[in-house]
């Protein structure tokens, strides 16, 4: 007599929805606004694991020999998991249900300034690091091979050390830094290094408005989201700027900002702010965070 396991048919049913769920993602191209590009293909590599699971678990379901289990001797009286008491059993569903039906019923959303105040500020807040005024911000390039990621998708920050050290030069000797999402971290980190050494430069960068505690009327800070490894690690970044009509504009409104670079002293630490000549209001980017560069070592 054939008989269905429910429990069987339930984790088959979970398996299948988290297939779905990240094959949803990766059509979508929402995957991002979860995880940095870099791990596209181990994501993909979990989704196709899920749909290997779902259908080991399909031939699972169904029970023709009475109940027993074929590797037990009939009269089998041992626990095959399945006489758990119920209030067990529902916290173990429920703890594999949660994350699919919150990914499922709620879209993803972009990290924005309440965001950010959780998780801190973006300015420094003293200086007892003994670096005599100039906070240093490090952000470490990854190492990938040609052999690991050979396919180059946007916005993965994939870059040879050739290329990788051009676009580092261009930092010394272009007329107008130009902020690209690529580059972004990079060069970021080398301006707030030596905030001194960019003074007049120009610069053209977007972000959206986050206003901390002990900034002039005049002020914001223009901030990214840079992404380590997923949401959960992510870190906000930003320039000080000054902004005529600052106290106008509200909170987690995109910039495209060009202006001039400078610097100034807060709490004691000497940074780098954008005195901005233009400015313009433009719409939440596809792509909204930012990513450390990748770097190539077998060319």
């Amino acid at each position: 007599m054939i008989r269905v396991h429910f429990q069987h048919f339930l984790r088959a049913v979970i398996l299948a929805a988290f297939a779905i769920f990240f094959i949803g993602l990766h059509y979508s191209g929402e995957i991002t606004k979860y995880i940095n590009p870099k791990y596209d293909v181990m994501s993909q590599i979990a989704a196709g694991v899920f749909i290997l699971f779902f259908f080991v678990q399909l031939f699972r379901i169904f029970d023709d020999n009475d109940g027993q289990h074929d590797h037990c001797p009939p009269g089998c009286t041992h626990d095959h998991g399945y006489s758990d008491a119920w209030p067990k059993k529902i916290i173990k569903y429920s703890i594999l249900l949660f994350p699919l039906l919150t990914g499922f019923a709620f879209p993803p959303t972009i990290l924005d300034s309440s965001i950010a105040a959780k998780k801190g500020t973006v300015l420094p807040q003293g200086n007892g690091n003994g670096n005599n005024g100039t906070e240093e911000f490090e952000f470490e390039t990854d190492s990938i091979s040609l052999q690991e990621y050979e396919e180059v998708h946007p916005n993965n920050n994939y870059f040879s050390e050739e290329k990788y050290d051009e676009e580092m030069k261009k930092l010394e000797v272009v007329d107008v830094i130009q902020m690209k999402n690529d580059i972004y971290a990079s060069y970021y980190d080398a301006i707030s290094r030596k905030p001194k050494e960019y003074i007049g430069k120009k610069i053209k960068v977007s972000g959206f408005v986050y206003k901390e505690e002990g900034l002039d009327g005049n002020q914001l800070v223009l901030s990214r989201f840079l992404i380590t490894h997923c949401v959960a690690d992510a870190s906000i970044i930003g320039f000080l700027t000054e902004v005529k009509q600052a106290s106008e504009i509200e909170q987690d409104t995109w910039l495209e900002i060009e202006g001039t670079l400078d610097i100034t002293s807060f709490n004691g630490v000497e940074l780098p702010l954008i005195k901005a000549n233009k400015w313009k209001v433009i719409e939440e980017p596809v792509e909204p965070y930012i990513y450390p560069i990748l770097t190539n070592h077998t060319e």
